[in-house]
């Protein structure tokens, strides 16, 4: 047979005709497929809890002879992925230290652009009418992903209510914080290689209980998929053992810009009654006592600046402005 496609093209093709122990299958080879590249079909049936019969019919429906032509495939799956990780690693290690600030942010604005040609306008779309519709918002992100999920969660407060960003790393505990997920709402799931099983376990769980789920991940063959009505994906890969959250960071800028936009009444609010609460209990010395100038006391309200920008449209500055709001220390820090 003619064996263009890969093994998790073929995968994601077929995923919709899939009976349940095939799903399983295919679940477990995204995760592990350098594992279960030295399992027979047997031991391979053995650890994901299906027959060795399902794994035979499993590799006969993604069109290969039989399980060995499928191992093979496997072994053409690892093999690629190493071959990837070689090439980022020579050049790299031929890289002098003043080149190396060049050759990441090269690389960088590389992932962001590769990010823009995958990016599908209409879930970009559906995710924010997903969010806006929600009755709570909850964000799963967890180790290297916990960063974004603080942010985006910290911004979406400027702008709705009930938000929820789950913060443990006990399993446990993250069910109970879901405990009262219901179909109104929303869950936002943010995982790249290699995959938390702890994220793609609560997006499982908000599935089942028919809540909407987005997903931010880094394409098509990502096991976060199986579970989301809403896919958005951004690239991630290593320059040499650290991932590059820089595509998946303006991912989520460009969802916060796209939600203040169009909840600007809420985020002006919001930023009106914190200007207050800061000027009344002294939050944010520089605005209140200049020591060295009266002169050069900041005489604008951050809440004007960002307002003027919705009103121009200015997504950019918007997010600027944000950040300089959060850059600013409170007196004594």
């Amino acid at each position: 047979m003619s064996d263009n496609k890969s093994l998790l093209d073929k995968i994601d093709e077929k995923i919709s005709c899939m009976s349940k122990g095939q799903k399983k299958l295919s679940k477990y080879i995204a995760l592990n497929y350098d594992k279960a590249v030295f399992l027979t079909a047997a031991k391979l049936g053995k650890t994901v809890g299906v027959s060795e019969s399902t794994v035979v019919r499993f590799a006969t429906m993604l069109g290969y002879d039989g399980y060995p032509q499928f191992q093979r495939a496997l072994e053409s799956l690892v093999r690629e992925k190493l071959d990837s990780i070689e090439k980022i690693e020579v050049p790299t290690g031929k890289t002098t230290k003043s080149e190396i600030i060049k050759t990441v942010m090269k690389s960088d604005m590389e992932k962001i652009r590769l990010s823009l040609d995958l990016l599908d306008y209409l879930s970009f779309s559906q995710a924010i009418d997903s969010i806006l519709a929600a009755e709570t918002i909850y964000v799963v992100g967890v180790r290297s992903c916990a960063p974004l999920a603080a942010f985006f969660a910290f911004n979406l407060r400027m702008m709705f209510k009930n938000v929820i960003e789950i913060t443990t790393n006990n399993s446990s505990e993250t069910f109970e914080q879901m405990l009262r997920l219901t179909e109104k709402d929303v869950v936002i799931g943010i995982s790249f290689p290699r995959y938390s099983m702890r994220t793609l376990k609560l997006m499982e769980y908000a599935n089942n209980k028919n809540a909407k789920v987005v997903c931010i991940t880094d394409s098509k063959h990502s096991p976060m998929v199986l579970y989301s009505s809403c896919n958005l994906f951004a690239r991630t890969d290593m320059i040499t053992v650290v991932d590059s959250l820089v595509a998946p960071l303006s991912l989520i800028n460009a969802l916060i810009v796209a939600l203040c936009i169009i909840k600007k009444e809420e985020v002006i609010d919001t930023l009106t009654q914190l200007d207050k609460v800061w000027a009344d209990y002294q939050v944010y010395g520089g605005d209140e006592i200049n020591y060295v100038d009266e002169d050069v006391r900041i005489k604008f309200s951050m809440t004007e600046l960002i307002e003027e920008d919705i009103e121009n449209g200015l997504a950019s500055d918007i997010v600027d402005d944000i950040s300089k709001i959060m850059e600013r220390k409170p007196e004594g820090d």
